[in-house]
């Protein structure tokens, strides 16, 4: 289905996606109010399959928190989650008008639950997110002119010369966050940050890994795990 088209389909008649999302927003609601601080957006479940997966017809929107952010060269304490992934992503910040007014490299950190199939509860758990690292954004850049390489220990282990092929075209991708947000009751913000999901396959990491995501000429990214 056309990017332009998601909202317009099944997502704003999506009960299950509207329950997740008023939980979602519930919770963010609380964590604010706990002194944390908004950073922003992510979209999870983009991909053809993932969507079949989940019965939807477009991503699913999650939020950021700064108290989630971590630094390049962070080193992670995994060793309690279930099924550690990282997910190499680009990052958008939202300009005054809500167009992309900076692109930048990211890292997102999930702990997925492979069995999950309900959006509703999905969302409610911000979809698996559990830390956000995030490059300096780049005014002017454009995705067509970045490429990925993924490096895990010293070897490449993914790459992509188009970083939008998995996700789909990121203008419409920042339209469907403000789309879904708005029907939610919230609301996308200037320099808002939005992760806007995989760029391959997420990546299985242990403790004892080092990884290097590059994506030039935006930049790179480091994390290692324990």
């Amino acid at each position: 289905m056309p990017i332009d088209t998601w909202h317009n389909a099944r997502m704003a008649k999506d009960e299950r996606v509207a329950r997740g999302m008023e939980r979602q927003l519930a919770e963010r609601r609380r964590r604010l109010a706990r002194d944390d601080r908004a950073l922003g957006w992510k979209l999870g479940f983009g991909t053809a399959g993932a969507m079949k997966q989940l019965g939807i017809d477009a991503p699913l929107v999650g939020f950021l928190l700064e108290s989630g952010r971590l630094e390049s060269g962070a080193v992670v304490d995994i060793s309690r989650w279930a099924n550690p992934r990282l997910e190499p992503e680009i990052v958008v910040r939202v300009g005054p008008d809500g167009e992309i007014a900076a692109l930048g490299a990211a890292i997102e950190l999930v702990d997925p639950d492979p069995g999950a199939r309900d959006p509703e509860a999905i969302l409610a758990g911000d979809i698996f997110h559990r830390h956000v690292l995030l490059g300096p954004v780049t005014e002017g850049a454009s995705a067509a002119d970045v490429k990925l390489r993924a490096v895990v220990n010293g070897e490449e282990v993914a790459a992509a010369d188009d970083v939008t092929e998995a996700t789909g075209d990121l203008d419409g991708l920042v339209r469907h966050v403000a789309a879904t947000l708005a029907d939610a009751g919230a609301s996308l913000e200037r320099a808002d940050m939005v992760i806007c999901g995989s760029i391959v396959p997420a990546l299985e990491i242990a403790p004892g890994d080092e990884v290097e995501i590059q994506l030039e000429p935006l930049g790179r990214l480091s994390v290692s795990f324990e």
